[in-house]
């Protein structure tokens, strides 16, 4: 599964960019605050490049390039171009094709970022070690016959020189007028900025793929995550993402904190973004009622491989019993959408939906009651 890493294989501009931004972030950006302060436009312009660079990598590098979730005016497309490359994770044209990769080969050898190799692994290993072979980017071929992306790839590092650091220096600059508000620019909205909005992709890859529920897949590592969705304008709906790759939205319940899929929303309304890829509620509900009966089948397996115990047989029974169940909603609600010509209505999908957060509800309560006799 995984191979030995040598120190050749070391990506020193990686590895010390890395370190860098990491030392100035942690030790730098404090100590400038705490001997300096921070004022109301540093504040700002920090806030101003989180969201610019870290929606410019959901919405653009993410959901419009990587899996054409939507499709963009050329404004849209240069943003998220100019300040993904900000983002300093690569061009789109590389972090696209790696990208694809992990959803080609989860859980694989082939996945760059391939979580059965180890947490730290996945959230920043394979950006410090060169993988052997490289990747060939052969699978982004669609992307090469866009100028727009092609001439980000050839000046990606200048863009993000440019735009990333050099602008917020000199902006800090003219508002202070002397040196301070350069170097405030510089580590604020420059280094610790970089530093914030990577960590926050990292994790996708690293926490997404370890902790949170499984809701759609539960033979993916990819899990839900509420609380890296906040950090991520969305990202953390993971088992869901990679189950329906193509639907612009990740957190695609009424109630799920998904800023990325308000924006593509809103920027369809003012005509700057169109064919927005949804995936059919129908489909939706099938998929969490094939993830319901699977966990239950795993714990079944689980429970029926312990020793022998009082409450086993009472546990396998309860199993037994909610996984027919489960089976037979599954099979009520194919036969119901096969009367139908058309989709089922929102009050009527609401209601099989109730039916199997009834069932989730139901296998919670039954791990809960034997894990803790």
């Amino acid at each position: 599964m995984t191979s030995k890493l040598s120190f050749d294989q070391v990506d020193w501009h990686n590895t010390i960019f890395m370190m860098v931004v990491c030392l100035l972030a942690v030790v730098g950006a404090p100590a400038y605050i705490i001997f300096f302060g921070l004022d109301w436009f540093q504040l700002g312009m920090f806030l101003f490049y989180v969201v610019a660079t870290g929606m410019s990598i959901t919405l653009g590098y993410h959901r419009l390039f990587s899996h054409l979730s939507f499709k963009a005016s050329w404004p849209v497309r240069l943003f998220t171009l100019i300040f993904g490359a900000c983002a300093f994770e690569n061009s789109a044209l590389k972090w696209v094709s790696d990208h694809r990769l992990h959803h080609k080969h989860t859980d694989h050898d082939e996945d760059p970022y391939d979580i059965r190799k180890g947490f730290i692994w996945a959230h920043i290993g394979w950006i410090l070690f060169r993988q052997d072979p490289t990747p060939p980017m052969d699978n982004v071929t669609d992307l090469r016959k866009d100028k727009l992306v092609m001439w980000q790839y050839r000046w990606d590092k200048v863009i993000a020189l440019v735009a990333g650091l050099l602008v917020p220096s000199i902006l800090g600059y003219l508002w202070q007028g002397s040196w301070v508000g350069a170097l405030g620019g510089f580590l604020i909205s420059g280094v610790l900025r970089i530093f914030v909005v990577q960590q926050s992709t990292f994790f996708i890859n690293s926490l997404c793929h370890t902790v949170g529920r499984r809701p759609y897949c539960s033979n993916s590592s990819a899990r839900d995550s509420f609380l890296m969705s906040l950090f991520t304008f969305g990202e953390g709906y993971h088992n869901y993402h990679h189950e329906f790759q193509h639907d612009y939205r990740n957190g695609v319940k009424p109630w799920n904190f998904d800023p990325t899929k308000w924006a593509i929303w809103t920027l369809e309304k003012l005509g700057l973004a169109k064919d927005l890829r949804r995936v059919p509620r129908s489909k939706i509900i099938l998929a969490e009622m094939h993830a319901a009966r699977n966990s239950a089948e795993k714990e079944l397996q689980r429970i029926e491989q312990l020793p022998d115990c009082d409450w086993k047989e009472k546990a396998i029974k309860s199993l037994k019993n909610l996984i027919e169940r489960i089976q037979g909603i599954y099979e009520e609600f194919i036969a119901e959408m096969g009367k139908r010509k058309s989709e089922l209505s929102r009050r009527c999908m609401h209601n099989w939906s109730r039916k199997t957060r009834q069932m989730l509800d139901e296998l919670a309560d039954i791990r809960f009651q034997f894990s803790a006799t």
